[in-house]
């Protein structure tokens, strides 16, 4: 990675440019907003999920920012690793009744997508 893409341009950061940064973000969102109408008795859930989805996009974003290959791979498995720990939660939340079959099918199959995109970032370097 060039010196260029550690440093903001006069249109943003490097990782605002990735598809996968992106897409992550849009996936936390949709996630705190699903976990934002769970009842109060589901609170350790709601921010097991909160914490787990926005971890995804702000170590794809952290990492972009490192230096040397080795510590952007480490900020992209960490990302890659919450992506798995969304997965249990979110077949908690099917089973517990706080989603549809849909929504579960639509989270799993954009969780899988992005799973895929971050191997390919990881790849890439």
């Amino acid at each position: 990675m060039s010196a260029r893409e550690n440093n903001p341009q006069e249109d943003g950061f490097f990782f605002e440019k990735l598809e996968v940064y992106r897409r992550s973000l849009k996936f936390a969102i949709e996630l705190c907003q699903l976990a934002s109408t769970f009842p109060v008795k589901f609170s350790r859930i709601r921010d097991q999920l909160i914490g787990a989805a926005i971890s995804v996009p702000l170590n794809i974003a952290e990492g972009s920012g490192r230096r040397s290959s080795k510590e952007k791979v480490n900020f992209y498995k960490i990302s890659r690793t919450s992506l798995f720990e969304c997965i249990p939660i979110l077949e908690l939340c099917l089973k517990l009744k706080l989603l549809d079959q849909k929504r579960y099918r639509y989270f799993r199959k954009e969780d899988i997508e992005l799973s895929k995109m971050i191997n390919g970032l990881i790849k890439s370097l």
